[in-house]
């Protein structure tokens, strides 16, 4: 029995842990040849062996999203180890929590070297083979802070905001190349929330403002992932997928 995505390659960054080695671990189930990528080299390869381990076809590639060179060099290793990329999870991220009137040029700066920046490397990687073979999906991942804003993490929120504008922008000039570009927002007990969802100050106030009542797990996000990747979602491009539990309804 074959999965949905047979046979595709994809690319995750930031799938050294969390949503991200959810997705890399679900679309390996599916049949993709998944690229696992992370600025921690030894964890992405740490993902990769599991994957391999469980069946799956996997390897995994340092990567610095903020470095325009580290991620030329990964998608060209990617393309001859696997094939042409015709996947795109763009998920890598970083938080630098401060109020802004205390926040840095530093703070400011990585957050939206990362997730901005980052993610428009990749897509400049990516999207020449996947115009070659008029195929494609791209997956930006967003946040509730980037619809909602958020208190303490300005600079978050506005590269967050930005992912949107940047899937909705390249949805339009990518759809003639049958590429389609989507944004999914999800709230899930990750690293990268722990300190929401564990210090003393903030963890009731974000769990009470989620309808049910409960964090994700990753691989309760994964599945969002598979479908706008998949042949399913070949009509539906530009859009924002809010996966948080009812916390922030897109329209």
């Amino acid at each position: 029995m074959t999965g949905v995505l047979q046979d595709r390659v994809a690319v995750i960054t930031g799938a050294g842990q969390g949503i991200g080695r959810a997705i890399a671990e679900r679309y390996a189930a599916e049949g993709a040849k998944v690229a696992v990528t992370d600025i921690d080299g030894a964890r992405a390869q740490e993902v990769a062996d599991a994957i391999n381990a469980n069946g799956g076809t996997a390897i995994g590639v340092a990567n610095d999203v903020a470095s325009r060179e580290s991620v030329n060099a990964a998608a060209a290793e990617i393309a001859e180890r696997l094939g042409t990329i015709t996947i795109l999870v763009s998920n890598a991220g970083v938080t630098r929590p401060a109020m802004l009137w205390k926040m840095t040029d530093e703070q400011w700066d990585i957050v939206q070297q990362t997730h901005v920046n980052g993610s428009f490397y990749w897509l400049q990687a990516v999207v020449p083979g996947m115009r070659e073979l008029k195929q494609g999906h791209i997956i930006l991942t967003s946040s509730a802070a980037g619809i909602n804003g958020t208190i303490g993490q300005i600079n978050y929120a506005t590269a967050k905001a930005a992912l949107l504008g940047m899937a909705r922008s390249a949805s339009k000039e990518l759809a003639p190349a049958n590429i389609i570009v989507n944004a999914i927002a999800p709230a899930a007990s990750t690293p990268m929330t722990e300190t929401i969802r564990t210090d003393e100050r903030f963890k009731d106030k974000y769990l009470e403002s989620i309808p049910m009542g409960r964090w994700a797990e990753p691989e309760e996000i994964a599945g969002v992932y598979v479908f706008l990747a998949s042949p399913d979602c070949n009509y539906m491009t530009g859009q924002t997928f809010s996966v948080d539990g009812g916390r922030v309804p897109v329209r």
